[in-house]
């Protein structure tokens, strides 16, 4: 009766509405079901397998009871330990006054130890170990400086893990310090407080978020990561690297997923204090803050622009080196330049094909995980109901963020090479290290797009639906050209991160799908190291190509999509 006694107008409108709610439902509900399938279920195959023997045999906790009464096995989780906790101090230290140099200092040239400081995470971890062997191996040009000590255990891991973990701890640090309040260090200073005091009481308060975010992520990244040690470990033994030798050396996946579960307990712990102190941190941060520069100090000045020349030539030896030996002809005996090592079909690991595999993989993860998480991300901002759908998306969309590499490529493995499940097929495939990637990473590009999406007036979805305007048609018109800048940072960071994964590759790669970071270990295991060397240079050079290109076109793209940004009232 009431549908009847509406105009032709108002009904095509009511239509309209109806669109617009069951549009972005469909696919919240879709994303939910694909998330749940991707990270739910693989999570709870890995707990199943931990209870089973290698004879499929039901054990309970048995095989728990035997990792901890194997001394080789649990003597790793102290050297895991002790080298994450080291290294995680070490490059909290160098990062941390870095980070203040190149934001709060008066140091020049900012823009290139900024530069300098992003190349490590353009590169697999694999790439500075085999340098360091390079430099301070047995044939290394700088092994005097080790004395009598070997750069094979942990002072080579400890070394390579500082260069690694150097740009992921100054990207945490450099917003933590450019949230300094200028006006707080005003009114210490006008209190009569020195300068050391108002440093620690302060600064410190002000950044502690970032440091114990900082701390947690380098820590975890340590303790999951098994390309360093497996180069550059010699036999010092640690987690990751168990895993490594429990699913691919002995075939013991029930022990692998033993490991695997004990590398998930302190990532999903310093997820959960990380989450936390996040939370804290944005309920203090309400009001904008007037950013802190130092004063003009000649010799303060001095000191931080010799340190930080000292850190990015440090960065710059690692790379150099791995370069450099590229493309030396026979270290260090015959030191000529040449390309030999780039003949890549002449050795054993994948070859010329493992890299266009990798690019075909970077290309397919950037398309489909953009396209992927910034529908989520806009459906669900726009949803007024359905909350606990809302809640459940957050939920799956941060949990990756808690599950290392590794863990994820050995649930895909017992998830996916079922013979019960119907997603066999994909076991084997390009498609399965598409998803694992896509999955891996999603929880950053989520938050940055969501980040993005919270930036609009809510107005906007009212005004589109009074006027009569699709979902698809505000969509492509009004909130993808004002989250662009968002869209394409997303883009970037998939593909840079596709290029250089290992760490759940290692486990999903068939013959057919080699990756380039994957060659790299094959080629070092078969003792071509120039080669492996190479391919890592290659992955370099290639993320940093798509860097520039990036820069290049966000430069040029944003100044007609965003000029509404710099137009005052």
């Amino acid at each position: 009766m009431l549908n009847s006694a509406l105009s032709p107008n108002d009904q095509t409108l009511n239509q309209r509405q109806k669109f617009t709610l069951s549009l972005p439902s469909a696919v919240l509900v879709s994303q939910c079901l694909i998330l749940t399938i991707l990270v739910l279920f693989p999570l709870m195959m890995l707990f199943f397998k931990a209870l089973f023997d290698r004879n499929d045999h039901y054990v309970g906790l048995n095989n728990f009871t035997l990792y901890f009464s194997n001394p080789a096995l649990t003597s790793s989780i102290a050297h895991s330990l002790v080298i994450a906790s080291t290294a995680t101090m070490i490059t909290l230290i160098i990062a941390t006054i870095y980070a203040y140099a190149i934001t709060s200092s008066r140091i020049p040239f900012k823009g290139f130890f900024r530069l300098i400081a992003l190349l490590p995470i353009l590169a697999p971890s694999l790439l500075p170990a085999i340098a360091l062997v390079y430099l301070f191996g047995h044939q290394g040009m700088l092994k005097f400086w080790l004395g009598t000590a070997e750069i094979y255990g942990p002072i080579g891991i400890l070394m390579g893990y500082c260069f690694w973990l150097f740009p992921s701890v100054l990207m945490i640090m450099v917003p933590a310090f450019r949230g300094l309040d200028a006006r707080l260090f005003e009114a210490s200073r006008s209190l009569g407080a020195g300068a050391i005091r108002t440093h620690i009481k302060v600064m410190f308060p002000a950044i502690r978020y970032g440091l114990l975010s900082a701390t947690m992520v380098a820590f975890t990244y340590v303790l999951t990561d098994f390309g360093i040690p497996k180069v550059i470990g010699g036999s010092y033994n640690m987690m990751a690297l168990d895993v490594y030798k429990q699913i691919i050396g002995q075939q013991n996946f029930s022990m692998g997923a033993v490991v695997s579960l004990m590398l998930l307990i302190p990532a999903l712990l310093a997820f959960v204090i990380d989450r936390v102190q996040k939370q804290s941190q944005e309920r203090l941060q309400q009001q904008e803050a007037r950013p802190y520069q130092a004063k003009k100090d000649p010799w303060k000045t001095a000191v931080l622009l010799v340190f930080c020349s000292g850190v990015a030539l440090c960065l710059l030896a690692v790379v150099g080196t791995a370069v450099f030996a590229s493309f030396a002809k026979y270290w260090p005996y015959d030191l000529s330049m040449g390309l030999m090592h780039y003949h890549f079909e002449f050795v054993d690991g994948g070859g010329w094909k493992s890299y266009f595999n990798s690019l075909k993989l970077a290309c397919l993860v950037t398309i489909i995980g953009t396209v992927f998480v910034f529908i989520a991300a806009f459906s669900s901002q726009r949803l007024k109901d359905l909350v606990l759908l809302k809640n459940l998306l957050q939920g799956l969309a941060l949990l990756p963020m808690a599950i290392p590499g590794l863990v994820l490529g050995i649930a895909y493995i017992f998830f996916f090479n079922h013979p019960n499940n119907p997603l066999n097929f994909l076991y084997g495939t390009l498609a399965i290290l598409v998803l694992s990637t896509v999955v891996h990473y999603y929880t950053v590009p989520h938050l940055t797009a969501l980040t993005a999406l919270k930036q609009l007036p809510t107005q906007l979805d009212s005004a589109a639906m009074s006027l009569g305007v699709s979902v698809p048609t505000t969509f492509w018109r009004v909130y993808l050209p004002v989250c662009l800048p968002a869209v394409l940072d997303i883009s970037v960071y998939f593909f840079v991160n596709a290029m250089t994964t290992v760490s759940a590759a290692i486990f999903l790669y068939s013959p057919d799908t080699t990756l380039a970071s994957v060659a790299i270990l094959n080629m070092d295991d078969a003792g071509d190291t120039a080669p492996a060397a190479a391919m890592g240079v290659l992955i370099l050079a290639t993320s940093l190509g798509v860097k520039v290109l990036h820069w290049l076109i966000t430069s040029q793209l944003l100044k007609r999509t965003q000029r509404w940004r710099q137009e005052d009232g």
